[in-house]
């Protein structure tokens, strides 16, 4: 049986030179293994991939299909509130689009939203229950 894991996340993209900018412009460096057709953004322990939406589908064995987004949350824990407001500017400043302020939410935390030029959304956030490591990797503890 295979472990709990996601070793890559692909997101597919309308256009993929014009996401590629946009996520070079959060500070992501692409990684020399992207080719023409697909990107990759090596993450903590994971790969973030952008395929362009038509290919993607064909990819999958379903040539033709209209892909969606939104359905999904990717998200990004930081250790601080001041860690979140300053993502979630960064995130706008490269041209992402605010869903939610980051804010007090009802669990105890700090979190916000905004989504790529696709449409995919990213949580920006801050648990006091779910302390980081010092390289920001997120384990949650065994429960009592």
């Amino acid at each position: 049986m295979t472990p709990q894991r996601v070793t890559l996340i692909t997101l597919g993209v309308a256009d993929l030179a014009a996401s590629r900018a946009f996520y070079a412009r959060l500070g992501w460096r692409e990684h020399g293994q992207s080719q023409p057709g697909v990107a990759f953004f090596q993450m903590h322990g994971a790969v973030l991939g952008l395929f362009g939406l038509g290919d993607l589908a064909a990819d999958q064995g379903r040539p033709g299909v209209a892909l969606g987004t939104g359905a999904i949350t990717l998200a990004q824990n930081f250790a601080s509130a001041a860690e979140v407001d300053a993502a979630f500017a960064v995130a706008l400043a490269a041209g992402g689009k605010a869903l939610k302020a980051p804010e007090k939410v009802f669990w105890g935390g700090y979190s916000g939203y905004w989504a790529d030029p696709d449409g995919h959304v990213w949580e920006v956030a801050m648990n006091p229950f779910w302390p980081l490591a010092a390289d920001g990797s997120l384990t949650l503890a065994e429960a009592p």
